[in-house]
């Protein structure tokens, strides 16, 4: 399905907001097992240093007959790994623009940026190109959709994210406008992580300060769900989402059993 209209827009969110869903199966469940979609096959699972320097599967990548999903998991606390991340910021080495992103979100995607390649480099370049994730697995994608609208075949992959925070500074923000035309950035008002790190940013005890701008295109989706927590988790972006396409996210979830995140709506039909 191409995204074109903005039915065909609303669907691509709900069916990549569960594909999101699965990359947090894939870190929990032991064997990295996860429910791929009808149609899709593996081609990869992304192996990338989590901040804490230890090797951790982050997502993977999927491929069907007529396009690629390359998918990075978050995290589903909200506020430790704000907290815990370097936020200073560093050159962003793969665009020509200079430009500065987040220090512990590029250290961790630099990473697994071979293995990405790689696995692009046995695709088809006329294949469309679909890049997600969620939370800090936003952060991620990000920088992986401007890398690879720059440097590689796949000049214009279409970006999906869900409660990111801002990524680099404005400099970046504006190369990423430049090199990714495709992007849409989904928001709870409400979710705290979407405001992280802020626009201005000190370190504690330094003077030295950081400027922070979000990616475009924002789409807002406002929900309150009672907590930090479930203002943020990925399970209620797809339920709000759910809501814009009801026949279309119960047949996605018919055909394709254990693959939607399982939500209080979905509970309560069962």
């Amino acid at each position: 399905m191409q995204v074109g209209t903005n039915d065909d827009q609303e669907q691509r969110a709900i069916f990549l907001a569960a594909v999101c869903g699965q990359t947090y199966a894939q870190f929990t469940n032991t064997d990295g097992s996860f429910v791929v979609p009808l149609n899709y096959s593996v081609m990869d699972t992304i192996e990338a240093k989590s901040i804490t320097r230890v090797w951790e599967r982050f997502g993977f990548i999927l491929a069907s007959p007529q396009e690629i999903i390359i998918a990075f998991r978050g995290t589903s606390s909200t506020t430790n790994w704000i907290s815990d991340a370097i936020a200073s910021q560093k050159n962003f080495k793969y665009i020509q623009e200079a430009c500065l992103t987040h220090r512990g979100f590029t250290d961790i995607y630099s990473s697994a940026r071979g293995q990405i390649f790689s696995a692009l480099g046995r695709l088809s370049p006329d294949m469309t190109l679909y890049i997600t994730g969620h939370s800090l697995g936003a952060a991620l994608a990000t920088l992986c959709a401007i890398d690879i609208a720059a440097n590689t075949a796949f000049v214009s992959p279409h970006l999906f994210t869900y409660g990111s925070p801002r990524v680099g500074d404005p400099a970046f923000s504006k190369a990423f406008t430049k090199y990714v035309r495709r992007s849409c950035r989904t928001a709870n008002l409400l979710d705290v992580v979407t405001h992280t790190p802020p626009s201005i940013y000190k370190l504690p005890r330094r003077e030295k300060k950081y400027y922070y701008s979000h990616v475009q295109t924002s789409s807002p989706l406002p929900f309150q769900n009672g907590s930090v927590g479930a203002n943020h988790v990925i399970g209620s972006y797809f339920a709000e989402l759910s809501k814009l396409q009801p026949q279309y996210t119960k047949q996605l979830c018919s055909t394709n059993p254990g693959f939607c995140p399982v939500t209080e709506l979905r509970a309560q039909e069962q």
